[in-house]
């Protein structure tokens, strides 16, 4: 059983539980959280963002592995999360991406939503479902397998 959780989760307690710092932190807030099941964050995406500097300056898009790369933080956190134990010297890598598709540009201005399901746990291994969207809409998926390793 997991402690409680306050919601909303900001990045105070999310770099807590994260290695991740900027600009490579892709996950601003937690919404909703169900221990061991589900989690739903979001990214605020600016044009202040270092990698819009170069991808590309005249139209400005975010690269779809840092969308992937925000979603598997966001499954990250949803591990994290559920855990009563400590959690300090423990670092999630990202191991495999399956069936990833991108639907549409996430551009300057939106709100990146990240929603993780996790389907299986194994041993020191979790497989999420991930969907990522702007406004409702669906703008990339994937499966993402992550390995916990001692930091």
């Amino acid at each position: 059983m997991s402690a409680a959780v306050t919601l909303p989760i900001d990045t105070d307690r999310i770099q807590a539980l994260l290695p991740h710092r900027y600009p490579f932190l892709l996950v601003d807030r937690v919404t909703e959280f169900e221990p061991n099941k589900h989690l739903l964050a979001y990214k605020n995406v600016t044009i202040n963002e270092p990698f819009f500097q170069g991808h590309f300056p005249e139209h400005p898009v975010m690269p779809g592995v840092l969308v992937i790369e925000a979603l598997a933080q966001a499954g990250g956190l949803l591990t994290q999360l559920s855990r009563d134990s400590d959690t300090a010297n423990k670092l999630f890598y990202l191991v495999k991406i399956d069936n990833a598709k991108f639907s549409r540009m996430v551009v300057p201005g939106d709100r990146l939503e990240l929603d993780v399901t996790l389907k299986r746990n194994i041993r020191n291994m979790a497989i999420y479902h991930c969907i990522a969207r702007v406004d409702g809409e669906q703008v990339a998926c994937a499966e993402i397998l992550c390995a916990e390793v001692k930091g």
